[in-house]
């Protein structure tokens, strides 16, 4: 795959999200869609990497720590997990590849925390699933249609800018 084709499917793929995340009725898992929707702009597509990511979502499947501290929001982990397979390509990463993708993800989540003001799910959505009537009211709410999506959205985005020397050489 040519880089111009690579980014042109990054932008294909940014536009069909905007368009058909926001009324998604079913399948709304950000970790998920984050990641899936990269693989798929790779040309790559497991059920495996769908079933990987989906518990992801919604701070780490809604965790909370005795001390309070909650998980990262699954567009977060998705993006990460997404760098991850990025940089590896189609071998394993050795350590100096590991530690670049440290780096890249460390800054991609920077960057996330910059957009929008934290990384951790329950601050963005505002909503504590590790209380059960957390998830009720979220889907109550509409909040994956007013806020939610934009999160998965910016990632394919932001993933592509983090990675896209990457992307040239182990995409081609």
């Amino acid at each position: 795959m040519k880089q111009k084709d690579l980014m042109n499917r990054f932008n294909q793929k940014i536009e069909e999200l905007e368009k058909i995340l926001p009324d998604l009725k079913k399948g709304v898992n950000c970790a998920e869609l984050t990641l899936t929707n990269i693989l798929d702009v790779l040309g790559v597509d497991n059920y495996m990497f769908h079933n990987l990511a989906m518990p992801l979502a919604g701070g780490f499947g809604g965790y909370k720590s005795k001390k309070g501290w909650q998980g990262a929001c699954g567009a977060v982990a998705g993006a990460c997990a997404a760098i991850g397979v990025i940089m590896g390509g189609n071998k394993k990463m050795n350590e100096k590849t590991m530690a670049i993708a440290y780096l890249k993800a460390s800054k991609y989540a920077k960057d996330f925390e910059n957009e929008f003001g934290s990384v951790i799910c329950s601050e963005l959505c505002g909503f504590d699933f590790s209380d059960p009537n957390g998830f009720i009211k979220y889907r109550k709410t509409g909040t994956w249609k007013k806020k939610c999506y934009k999160f998965v959205v910016w990632a394919v985005d932001e993933v592509r800018k983090v990675t896209r020397n990457d992307l040239k050489r182990k995409w081609k």
